[in-house]
């Protein structure tokens, strides 16, 4: 099983102000641990976090899977297998 990356940009930065990592061997568990702001990010955004941990568990998805871009916030979520 991949981890999950969760990134979150601000100010049109180019690292990101967050970075949130879930190993794939706890991922259905860490989905009560993931931060508040990155579990709202994602809730925002209409992500669900199950359909994440599904994608995970297959060995062939990798990479970025979705990128999300605020302009008006300034703010970029990349969300990715890895």
């Amino acid at each position: 099983m991949a981890d999950l990356k969760i990134k979150i940009f601000k100010n049109n930065e180019s690292d990101p102000d967050t970075t949130i990592t879930i190993p794939g061997k706890v991922l259905e568990v860490a989905q009560k641990l993931i931060p508040k702001q990155a579990a709202e990010a994602l809730h925002e955004k209409g992500i669900d976090i199950n359909e994440l941990i599904e994608l995970s568990n297959k060995s062939d998805v990798q990479g970025t899977i979705i990128e999300i871009e605020e302009h008006k916030k300034k703010e970029k979520v990349i969300i990715s297998i890895e």
